[in-house]
């Protein structure tokens, strides 16, 4: 079984926001009934995680809403692939994956799923040397609007629709013919 070692960050309003005085620490963390965190955030970056097995389970035993997470951080472990299981969570606006050991480009596709993911970052992974990863990325997740801690321009777009059309090409699409 794989130790996760997590930090949780509650993201909320200040409930005055006319005060001066700054607030002494960090926000504390509300919690259920049941004991659980009630954060949208969860940051298990600088462990050595190799691989994501019981993710959800851990997930599910720190949150208690984890269909509402919104931020993982996965920073600086030591994984080598992008773990479907991050699909699940459909409210997912910001992963961060950097600094791990991600090697191929194609890993990225799996992320395509995510239909409110916005905020992703893959360098320090193998795959930042490929040629093309930017444009890649960009192509294959349109509606991310930073990468790599970088706003995504208009001009990242064309340029990335650009080498789409130079370097991707159309799957070919298969006529059946039916027997007379």
């Amino acid at each position: 079984m794989v130790e996760f070692h997590a930090s949780v960050t509650v993201h909320s309003v200040p409930t005055d926001l006319l005060s001066e005085e700054p607030r002494t620490g960090l926000r504390p963390v509300r919690h259920a009934k049941s004991g659980k965190s009630m954060t949208q955030s969860l940051w298990l970056n600088n462990n050595v995680l190799t691989d994501l097995r019981d993710f959800n389970h851990a997930v599910s035993q720190l949150l208690e809403h984890p269909e509402n997470l919104a931020w993982i951080d996965l920073s600086f472990n030591d994984l080598t692939s992008i773990d479907p299981v991050l699909t699940t969570f459909f409210n997912l606006s910001v992963l961060y994956l950097h600094g791990n050991s991600i090697q191929r480009l194609g890993e990225v596709n799996k992320l395509a799923a995510l239909p409110r993911l916005r905020s992703l970052t893959l360098h320090g992974n193998p795959i930042e040397e490929e040629k093309g990863y930017r444009q890649y990325v960009l192509c294959t997740l349109p509606h991310i609007t930073t990468f790599d801690f970088s706003g995504v321009t208009k001009a990242d777009r064309t340029t990335a629709e650009v080498w789409k059309r130079m370097n991707i090409k159309p799957k070919k699409v298969r006529i059946k013919h039916s027997a007379p």
